[in-house]
């Protein structure tokens, strides 16, 4: 029987009272101990394969699949009918070449009812310098999102940026193609009529997010840059929506999940980690 221990963190702001709930002990038991449909967003970044040996022990690529299955299965049990589930990976070589193991996971998590809706790429912009003789260096981790079902809970405005300097030349001559909407020539049902630009000064992204790797943080192997669950909470949930991280680490997502309002919970296999996320969250809150 694993650990585990259940503290529970209260932030009181003006809108509700905040609760960041950190479980010490395996995400698999802790999960199995939660309600269903209780969780509207889950952002997390398990251990890769083969990495974090140290710490987390590492997992064979040749076993990610089989390993993570049943965690999946979890916790599409406890995610809400619309709610959403990000997941942070990214294949790693083996001998010579990339290993398979993140498209097989896709498709096993499709037969086991998750809808895979998107895929994010998150671009590391402070990746490290690095060639090796058959490939560069690694700049760029996956972000899929899966869901439930094609309808699905998300607040697009709440994540828009400005426009850029293409407006300032693009929308300046229109010609008589751009007032009226320009259908693909290849077929896909999209067009786009680029005078309903005209006055914006907020655009939607695109699925690129390109955000710099934490730097600060030097006590946890792999700490998430705040901006990177802050932009999927802010575009999948509400103020006092339940945010689920079940690789907390060193609580990053429970941090920014109070920040913006919402209330949390994370699961931490580790105890140092565990300690960690608890310290965080509370210098984070005073």
């Amino acid at each position: 029987m694993i650990k585990q221990s259940i503290e529970k963190i209260n932030l009181f702001t003006t809108k509700q009272k905040l609760k960041a709930d950190v479980v010490y002990g395996s995400c698999l038991d802790v999960l199995k101990t939660m309600p269903d449909n209780s969780i509207d967003l889950i952002v997390t970044s398990p251990p890769y394969a083969d990495q974090r040996k140290s710490t987390y022990g590492g997992i064979s690529p040749d076993k990610y699949v089989e390993w993570f299955l049943p965690i999946s299965k979890e916790l599409l049990r406890v995610l809400k009918s619309k709610g959403t589930f990000i997941l942070n990976i990214k294949e790693k070589v083996v001998n010579g070449e990339r290993h398979t193991y993140v498209m097989e996971l896709i498709i096993e998590m499709r037969k086991q009812g998750w809808f895979w809706t998107e895929e994010f790429i998150w671009h590391k912009k402070n990746c490290f310098p690095g060639k090796w003789p058959n490939r560069f260096r690694d700049s760029w981790e996956r972000l899929l999102q899966f869901n439930k079902q094609k309808d699905f809970l998300m607040y697009q405005d709440e994540v828009m940026i400005p426009m850029g300097d293409w407006a300032k030349t693009r929308l300046k001559n229109l010609s008589e193609t751009d007032k009226h909407r320009d259908n693909s020539k290849v077929g896909s049902g999209f067009g786009k009529n680029v005078s309903n630009w005209l006055g914006r000064e907020l655009a939607y992204p695109t699925n690129v997010l390109s955000i710099a790797t934490e730097s600060s943080n030097k006590q946890h192997s792999a700490v998430f840059p705040k901006e990177l669950p802050s932009w999927f909470i802010k575009l999948f949930t509400m103020t006092g929506d339940v945010v689920l991280d079940p690789f907390l680490g060193s609580g990053t997502t429970s941090i920014v999940a109070l920040e913006l309002d919402r209330n949390s919970i994370g699961i931490e296999i580790l105890e140092e980690y565990y300690k960690l996320a608890i310290n965080n969250i509370n210098n984070t809150r005073n």
